[in-house]
This record gives structure tokens, sequence and C-alpha cells, in this order.
């Protein structure tokens, strides 16, 4: 009766600790940030050059900068709210402002089971205010978690 007893124990006692050891919570390594990336050109040499300072902040978007006279910055970065249609940004390069704005549609994508969803974004048009941004071409319109390249600003 012992012996059936302490086996029993020890076989319940194994197989509790093959199911926490099993049981282990998978993480999300995948990006899971779908964001515009915004190469920053020269436009006298019409090559990637990073400005002395760049300022960056969406307008009626949360009061934090993206970018707060930043340097050595060739690609920017910037999320785009996928509640909206569109949105707007100060960009302030080497202290003179321009607006960017931005017309878009968003859908879900699913990135992995363990990562869940994200929202990839469709680019429809994009205008800027001409202070020191001279002009905006749209390399690629889809915006996804991929690196690549997006638009080009050239300054």
């Amino acid at each position: 009766m012992r012996d059936s007893f302490k086996n029993l124990l020890i076989t319940v006692s194994a197989v509790a600790s093959m199911m926490v050891i099993s049981c282990t919570r998978e993480a999300c390594f995948d990006e899971t940030n779908a964001l515009l990336k915004a190469s920053l050109y020269l436009d006298s040499l019409q090559t990637i050059t990073a400005p002395d300072s760049l300022t960056l902040y969406g307008l009626g978007m949360d009061t934090s900068k993206i970018y707060n006279k930043s340097a050595f910055i060739k690609q920017a970065l910037i999320p785009l709210n996928s509640s909206e249609a569109g949105c707007r940004f100060i960009v302030r390069i080497n202290g003179v402002s321009d607006t960017l704005s931005l017309w878009y549609t968003s859908f879900p994508h699913l990135v992995s089971q363990v990562c869940g969803y994200t929202f990839y974004h469709t680019l429809d048009s994009v205008a800027v205010t001409n202070n020191i941004i001279d002009t905006i071409k749209v390399t690629t319109n889809s915006v996804t978690t991929l690196n690549g390249e997006n638009i080009r600003i050239y300054y």
C-alpha cells in the first residue's frame, strides 16, 4: 500500500512538472507597428542626407514629439492613426517648419497567432507646405512592418 502511494505521488509530481514546463508562454518577436518610413534627401545632392536637426510631431495628436531636435536621422519613422483616414505632422528641418499631410486607408493584418493583429495602411495622397521641403515623392504606398522606404522628403 505504501509503495503504490509512493509511486502515485512520483507519477503525479512528474506529470505536474512536465505540464508546468510545457505551458510556458510564447513571446512575440515580430515587429507589430506599421510605421511610415520617410527618407530625407538633400535636394541639391539628390542623396540621403541627415539634416542638422529634425523635429517631428503630429497636429492634434499626443503632445509628445516623435523627434525633438534630433541629429543623424536619415529615415524618419512616422506612426499613422488607424482610426482616421488622414493625419498631419509638423516637420521642422534645420529650424524651418513645414506641414506634412497624409491620407490613407487602414486595414487589419494578422502578424502571427502569438503577436495578434496590427494595422497596415495604403497611402492615397501626400501634401506638404514648401518652406524648406521642396518635394515629396511616394516610392511605396504600402505601409507595413517590413523595412523599406515609403516616401522621400527632398529638402
